[in-house]
């Protein structure tokens, strides 16, 4: 029972947009609402989530549960990422460059929440296309995705972690 509530509690949530649907049926219209929020433990783990329902407190449950459901794991140098990239989903781009230590999160909403929960405190980012959050979000955690550190490019290699430091 303890173990199951730290794993609870290991994880920080960030709610990234709530959007208000409606449906219009005879009697006028009937709303539902959908969130998006992402989940993650400040060492390299994330996942996303959308949850939909009646309430707005129903939606952002069930967005949290899914999110906990679809973690990754995310390369990082220290506080920030190993290097560059561009991460893409359907027409949102996000481009990821590290960071000297003490430079912060540059970005914007959507993508500062993702670095936040990924536990990543230094890098720069420009979101690149469409605006659209969910688009946004999940161009980033495919961004993060792709990184991969010094030790997992040396074994690919089949070379010493020496041989490639730059």
């Amino acid at each position: 029972m303890a173990e199951e509530f730290a794993e609870q509690t290991e994880y920080i949530d960030k709610i990234i947009h709530v959007n208000r649907v409606a449906k219009v049926v005879k009697g006028g219209r009937r709303f539902s609402f959908s969130a998006l929020v992402v989940v993650g433990n400040r060492a390299g783990r994330i996942g996303i989530g959308l949850g939909k329902a009646n309430e707005v407190p129903e939606a952002i449950r069930k967005a949290i549960d899914k999110a906990k459901k679809s973690l990754q794991t995310i390369a990082l140098a220290g506080t920030t990422i190993p290097h560059s990239v561009i991460g893409h989903y359907g027409a949102g781009r996000v481009m990821l460059k590290p960071a000297a230590r003490g430079t912060g999160i540059i970005a914007g909403g959507p993508v500062r929440a993702v670095m936040e929960a990924a536990g990543v405190a230094d890098v720069l980012t420009k979101s690149l296309g469409t605006n659209n959050p969910h688009n946004v979000v999940k161009a980033t955690v495919e961004g993060l995705v792709q990184l991969r550190s010094k030790r997992e490019i040396a074994q690919a290699r089949g070379k010493q972690r020496e041989a490639i430091w730059v």
